[in-house]
């Protein structure tokens, strides 16, 4: 299991780059989190809504309302053009980050 303070960090690119790919809900995209890291890290629904209220803020997102499912209506975020920008700024922002940690961290 992943320490979640690592991760804390890039959790506003993660949830982007899931709402980029496609619009999402909230517990599809908790599921997809733990699909693709095998469970190694898994995110608390109280962490995840208040990314959404922080990117929602930053208007990076824009929630809307699907059909109604199983008794509710699901909301469903999509990226906004804003947020598409900001999305590209943060990959690359990345890949410094990780280039710069591979320094000090290979070899090991």
């Amino acid at each position: 299991m992943v320490r979640s303070d690592i991760i804390r960090g890039h959790l506003d690119s993660i949830i982007l780059r899931l709402i980029f790919e496609k619009d999402r809900y909230g517990y599809e995209i908790s599921q997809e989190i733990g699909l693709r890291t095998n469970n190694r890290f898994q995110i608390k629904e109280a962490t995840l809504y208040a990314v959404f209220q922080r990117l929602e803020k930053k208007e990076l997102v824009e929630p809307y309302f699907g059909d109604i499912t199983h008794g509710g209506k699901r909301k469903y975020y999509k990226i906004t053009s804003l947020g598409k920008a900001y999305l590209n700024e943060l990959a690359k922002e990345w890949q410094e980050v990780k280039e710069i940690i591979d320094l000090f961290m290979e070899d090991l």
